[in-house]
């Protein structure tokens, strides 16, 4: 099947497809007649496989890793279950880090609803910013 087909099929850009076949993890064969890619069958499953596998947050290359097991014939399985380990640990320690960022978002909405507002001076462009994080580090 042909670049666009191959796009429709998984519900996905042209460009998606080309860009998994630039880092290689398609591997289309030629047609002899007019020189276009042709994708197989195994290339439609292991680019469904890829989809799935970055909607649960693994990178390309965790991708590659995975399919280089795969591809040597050796179960993927240890591989997957640590790097799912990884990526949930990094999501947490993220999500922390967002909660953090909209408690402080918050609190100076609550601050500065009482601040006048004041043009910037030689010293201060905002004083709302400037003076909520020299506050946080006191």
């Amino acid at each position: 099947m042909k670049v666009i087909e191959m796009a429709r099929r998984l519900g996905v850009t042209a460009d998606t497809v080309r860009f998994y076949t630039r880092i290689k993890i398609l591997k289309p064969g030629k047609n002899k007649a007019n020189g276009y890619r042709e994708y197989s069958e195994k290339d439609y499953n292991r680019l469904r496989f890829v989809l799935s596998a970055r909607q649960l947050g693994f990178s390309v290359e965790d991708i590659q890793e995975i399919l280089n097991h795969a591809d040597k014939k050796k179960s993927p399985c240890p591989t997957v279950r640590r790097l799912i380990d990884q990526r949930l640990h990094e999501t947490e320690r993220q999500l922390r880090e967002t909660l953090k960022l909209r408690d402080r978002m918050q609190q100076a909405v609550l601050e500065w609803s009482q601040k006048p507002d004041k043009a910037p001076t030689g010293h201060m462009l905002c004083h709302l910013i400037e003076e909520f994080t020299a506050e946080e580090r006191l």
